[in-house]
């Protein structure tokens, strides 16, 4: 368990909280949670001189754990966005995102417009699930996993899945049948979230993730897995 002392301290822990189901950023390989993420979060307690602890949780459950003091640094493919943003800080972003649109091959959702009225799967907790309430007339359908809302549209159970846009192309991959859609449902920027009152982190956060930027070794890390198709 991280205390607040631990997070400062050279030669702490950095306990990172994520939800492992969402790949290129995190997931599970073998016994290792691996991807962009958790190779960004190595990069940047290397940088502080601390030792990585990830822990595997529910993605709503992360920002909460971030929060208390039982961990350090919330990494988990999470924008920046207004509600959260209340509750706590974020660094400066590391990487662009987009929530895309998963749809069968044969669909005839073509834009986001087009999503009105119909039944759409989301992973809960997660951005695309905040804007859910904007579609017009649409049922929504939560699931704890993004490859569980993906099972449910190959299924038949919803018209369209919506998600970010590097799992949606390893989802679309691993499951004939699906497609992207081309038009983006919405861009945004993914950051690392880290308690209100520890500032101190904070700033040496931005600085490391400045430092990795400038070196090219977060483009590296990124190209490692997003190219890697």
């Amino acid at each position: 368990v991280a205390t607040e002392e631990a997070a400062t301290e050279e030669g702490g822990q950095l306990v990172m909280p994520t939800n492992a189901e969402f790949p290129p950023y995190e997931y599970r390989e073998g016994d290792q949670i691996v991807g962009i993420d958790a190779d960004i979060a190595a990069a940047i307690a290397e940088e502080l001189g601390m030792e990585l602890v990830i822990e595997d949780m529910q993605f709503d459950s992360i920002i909460a754990a971030v929060q208390s003091g039982k961990a350090d640094i919330g990494v988990a493919g999470m924008t920046v966005t207004e509600d959260r943003l209340v509750t706590v800080n974020f660094s400066d972003p590391y990487t662009q995102a987009a929530q895309v649109i998963i749809v069968k091959t044969d669909s005839e959702i073509a834009t986001p417009d087009a999503l009105a009225g119909k039944t759409i799967g989301f992973q809960l907790g997660t951005t695309g699930d905040l804007y859910a309430e904007d579609i017009e007339d649409a049922t929504i359908e939560r699931y704890n996993k993004g490859f569980e809302a993906v099972q449910a549209l190959t299924q038949g159970k919803v018209d369209a899945v919506i998600i970010d846009r590097e799992p949606a192309k390893v989802f679309v991959e691993q499951n004939e049948g699906l497609k992207v859609v081309d038009e983006e449902f919405t861009v945004e920027d993914y950051a690392i979230c880290i308690a209100k009152e520890n500032t101190e982190l904070l700033e040496k956060i931005n600085t490391a993730l400045a430092t990795l930027q400038e070196s090219g070794k977060l483009d590296e890390i990124k190209a490692k897995y997003i190219n890697a198709e």
